[in-house]
């Protein structure tokens, strides 16, 4: 390891801390995080298995409480406590990209329309990348779900690595430099 690189990586892990802890700033920032957080984990547990939530839901949707738990135990039964942990630790990184990322559009639109214009498209990719198994499944891909090696365990650990590169790289959206040019 060079010098340069052992300089690096604790910037990014302080960065990450920092990223981690702005939702603890204000209430309205770790309510934003909350909602986020439970938004993502209903939107990811539904998604494992798009046919039984479609049914369950267009049957009657305030059932939404009844195809969640029952879900979240077929994850379990599927992948067991890490499943459910990987599913929850990448839900809860998502709710504080999300509220990082509004922090940092906030900004942008103070700065102007070309640095929103960088943002957003950054926000989406890492939520679409990290939402992997949800997505392969809610495209028909069940059986590409099934081939799968460790049940998708390896999809959430790398969509769950993404997010903390997004949040290392960003840091403290207080503090980090947006260049309108």
């Amino acid at each position: 390891m060079t010098e340069t690189d052992s300089a690096v990586h604790p910037a990014w892990l302080r960065d990450l801390r920092d990223a981690l802890v702005y939702p603890l700033t204000s209430n309205g920032r770790l309510l934003t995080t909350g909602v986020a957080t439970g938004v993502t984990y209903v939107i990811l547990v539904l998604s494992a298995f798009p046919q039984f939530s479609v049914q369950v839901l267009t049957r009657d949707p305030t059932d939404l409480a009844y195809a969640v738990t029952a879900l979240t135990r077929e994850v379990f039964l599927g992948t067991g406590w890490l499943g459910i942990g990987l599913v929850a630790v990448y839900a809860l990184l998502t709710g504080v990209a999300v509220t990082n990322a509004v922090a940092l559009i906030r900004r942008a639109r103070r700065a102007g329309a070309s640095t929103l214009a960088g943002i957003v498209p950054g926000q989406l990719a890492a939520g679409c990348a990290s939402c992997g198994a949800g997505v392969l499944g809610a495209l028909g891909f069940v059986g590409a779900m099934a081939a799968l090696p460790f049940d998708g365990n390896l999809l959430r650990i790398g969509g769950i690595a993404l997010l903390a590169i997004f949040l290392g790289r960003a840091g403290d959206p207080r503090t980090c430099s947006i260049d309108p040019t």
